[in-house]
Order: structure tokens, then sequence, then C-alpha cells
């Protein structure tokens, strides 16, 4: 650096245009991430919220505390569609969700907790934190709901992936910013000595010329002798275009929902393949969510001799077809005499009813054996 000091020493206009700074380091863009998550985990956070929880006893389905606290309010500051889209969201996006039973018998979700591992006896959760409260009691694993995702996928893409998507992202928004700004010289015929006092006043003159430009539909400004302004770049460059960060974008949200199993046609609404789409999400995405989720509450909150006896918590609502887009499969079910109606009213998610005759096994005519249509024909 020492020639540059040396110019810079002999022309001290020529030293004040080395005083920007020239390099400026690339911002990783939070929100890109935060994209992806969202409207990944929302996307099943939605679809739990609209399931049906049924707390069922000798196949009638029972209307206790537990109905009412899994399906309209789990606590006074939650409504279940709330709570639930809150459960889901925090069980993906930190691999695990604690739920507790207060005092008050409201379901509340933890925010912060610490867990206390041990080989053979049940583990206990510390230090369990709900907003801004801390409990000083401790909550052994019995009495809890708590359940771990297992995708470590998920995390590592994330912690590892994001990093280079965010650069590039920058870099594009970047360039693209550059490529469509608009760039003017300013030529000046002064014979006055370029001192920290005139910068200042000329600068002064240039943002406020500057700032009629951008603002005014009609800007007029006085004509000086010695100021000449030359517009090099009006803005209409070619380079990363918005189509092309729209996708860098499309892309790491197809990425996430990948790993989670969402097809991508439904994240971003397309309907050309919908029905092959929906059947691939709720097999493979919600059914084993769905069966995770019913699966910690069987076990917490009915008793193992109440479960050997038909006693369970089912979830209806979200895996179920619907009846009427398919009432002509239900009636060959039934016609077939494979089901009965109350079977086939329980697996298209409705309740059994309380009626003999609905437990019969019935069958059209046309379907006969070739012995009883040639004992017919005999007749």
């Amino acid at each position: 650096m020492g020639w540059l000091d040396k110019v810079l020493r002999r022309n001290s206009e020529l030293e004040s245009l080395f005083d920007l700074d020239l390099f400026d380091e690339t911002h990783h863009r939070a929100y890109l991430k935060q994209i992806a998550l969202e409207t990944n985990i929302n996307f099943i956070g939605r679809t739990i919220s609209q399931s049906d929880f049924r707390i069922m006893k000798d196949g009638k389905r029972q209307s206790d505390d537990w109905h009412y606290l899994l399906n309209v309010r789990p606590n006074t500051d939650q409504t279940a569609t709330d709570f639930w889209q809150k459960f889901v969201y925090q069980l993906i996006y930190e691999n695990e969700v604690l739920v507790i039973l207060t005092d008050n018998n409201d379901l509340i979700i933890a925010d912060d907790f610490e867990r206390v591992e041990y080989a053979v006896y049940p583990d206990k959760f510390k230090n369990v934190t709900v907003k801004d409260y801390t409990f000083q009691r401790t909550f052994p694993m019995d009495n809890v709901i708590h359940l771990t995702y297992n995708n470590e996928k998920l995390t590592k893409f994330m912690d590892g992936m994001f990093k280079d998507f965010g650069d590039l992202f920058s870099r594009m928004i970047e360039i693209s910013m550059r490529n469509h700004q608009i760039r003017g010289t300013v030529g000046l015929d002064t014979s006055q000595k370029l001192d920290k006092e005139n910068q200042t006043k000329l600068q002064a003159f240039i943002d406020k010329l500057f700032t009629s430009f951008k603002k005014n539909t009609v800007a007029l400004v006085p004509q000086l002798k010695g100021f000449e302004y030359n517009e090099v770049s009006k803005g209409d460059g070619k380079g990363q275009s918005v189509d092309e960060i729209t996708k860098l974008k499309r892309s790491l949200t197809d990425d996430v929902a990948n790993i989670l199993g969402i097809p991508t046609a439904l994240v971003h609404g397309e309907l050309s393949d919908y029905e092959t789409s929906m059947k691939a999400y709720i097999k493979f995405c919600i059914g084993p969510l769905i069966k995770k989720i019913s699966d910690e509450l069987n076990a917490k909150l009915i008793e193992k001799e109440d479960h050997l006896k038909g006693e369970k918590i089912e979830v209806k609502g979200v895996t179920e077809k619907s009846v009427i887009e398919n009432a002509d499969a239900a009636d060959k079910m039934v016609a077939s005499g494979s089901w009965s109606r109350n079977d086939v009213r329980e697996k298209f998610g409705d309740e059994r009813v309380d009626d003999p005759r609905m437990d019969e096994y019935v069958i059209t005519k046309n379907y006969q054996t070739l012995d009883e249509l040639e004992g017919g024909d005999k007749k």
C-alpha cells in the first residue's frame, strides 16, 4: 500500500474518493429458512388440527373431561385447533414436544424442559418452563405426553445446506439489485478547493437533486453552470430475474417437503395431480404421525386393564375417505357380504349404530354360487 499512500498524499481530492467502503459482507437471509419450515410444518399442523379425538368404551364414544380437553379447549389460552397446530409445529421443528397436565386440569405445551434419563426407571422432566413460569417440581414420564419426531435428516439438512442456500440467495439478490440499479455520473467544473466543507455542501445538493428524481413524478431542477449529470444505466439491465430467485426459494421448500413426506404439488397448490398427491400425503406423512399421537395418548391416558377390555382413544377425521365421494364403493362393500353396514360406517370414520340389524351381513341376489344357479334352473 506504500505507492498508494504517496499518490493520496499528493492529491487530497483523490484521497476523498477512497473514503468509501468497497467491501460488503454477504449476509444470510434468515427468512429463507423460515419460509421453507413455516410453509411445510404449518401445512401438516393445519391437517392434524382437524382431527377428532374419540374416547371409545364398549364401542361407544364417551363424553368426559378428556373429550373436552382434546377436542374443545385444552387450556384457558388455547382452543383445540391452536393447541394441536402448536403441538405439531414444536414436534417437527424441535424434534420433540412435551405436554403436561396442571393442577387446574389444563393441558399445556412446555416451551423448555430438561429430560433426566434412567436405564430401568421412567425418565423425568425438570425445569419445565411455560412462557415465563418454571415449575419447581419434576414430572415423571408416566404423567406427561411426550413425543419425539426422530427425523435427524431435517435437522442436519437445515443446519448444513441452509448456509449454502443462504449465500447463493444473497448473492442472487445483490446481483439483481446491481443490474437493476440506476447509475449516473456528475461532472463538475470548478476551480474551488474541494475541502471537507465544500464536499458537504456539494453532497447535500446532489442528495436533494436525486431525491427529487426518485420521489416526484415530474422533477424540475436548476441547470447550473459547470454541473453536468449523465445517466449511465437506467436500471433495466439483465441478470438474475425475479423468476430465478423464486425458483431458488421453491427449491428449498421442496427439499424440506420431501424430507417430511409432503408431495410438493400440495404445498404449492397444484391441482393437476391432486388425488394422487393427497393419497400419498395421507399414507406416508399424516398416517404415521396420527399413529404416533394415538399410541402416546392410549399409553398415557388409558390404563392397561381398561385398554385390554376394549377402551381406547381413536383419532378420526383426517385419514378416512369421504363417504360421499366413495358411495359406490360403500355400496359394493355391503352388497358383497364382506362387511356389515356398521363395519362400513366405522371404516369411513362414523360411529356404529346401536341396532342389531346394522351388524347383519347381507348380499344381493346376483352374488350366487354355480350350484345355486343350477338348482334354480332345475326348479
